[in-house]
């Protein structure tokens, strides 16, 4: 397995396609949940993106900075290709993920927006309910926050 971060303005033009089929491929077509996928964020994040031997992408994440999605740094659009996700990769893409937030913008808080029956996936990474739960394109949500403990 393979992990990288890029910023938008580094993606390739297929790697961006191959995000988005993935994204698309789990929240809108395995969970039949028609919602507008492209919001107009892609472009100011970053993307961890983890390919298998093959060069494949089967996973990946957005890194938003503070003030696009939250007063906050922001990880979403958390996806494991549906064939892969018996190797609980999704582990990895946290861990990652919070890695680079720390090494490139420093200790800071994260919050995300997360499935409610994946809430105990992020607490074992972390992250608290903040008791704001919602429907979000017809699925339950609950707002959660990685909050960064004074050294």
């Amino acid at each position: 397995m393979q992990v990288e971060i890029k910023h938008f303005n580094e993606l390739t033009l297929n790697e961006f396609h191959d995000l988005i089929a993935l994204r698309i491929q789990v929240f809108v077509i395995e969970q039949e949940c028609p919602y507008q996928e492209l919001d107009g964020k892609d472009n100011v994040g970053y993307h961890l993106i983890l390919r298998n031997e093959e060069g494949a992408i089967i996973g990946t994440t957005r890194i938003l900075p503070e003030g696009i999605s939250y007063p906050e740094i922001a990880i979403g659009r958390v996806v494991v290709a549906e064939n892969f996700r018996y190797l609980k990769l999704g582990h990895l893409l946290m861990e990652k993920s919070i890695q680079f937030i720390e090494e490139k913008f420093g200790k800071q808080d994260v919050r995300l927006s997360a499935q409610t029956h994946l809430v105990k996936y992020y607490a074992s990474h972390g992250f608290a309910s903040t008791g704001k739960e919602y429907l979000e394109d017809g699925i339950p949500h609950t707002e959660m926050l990685l909050k960064v403990k004074p050294e």
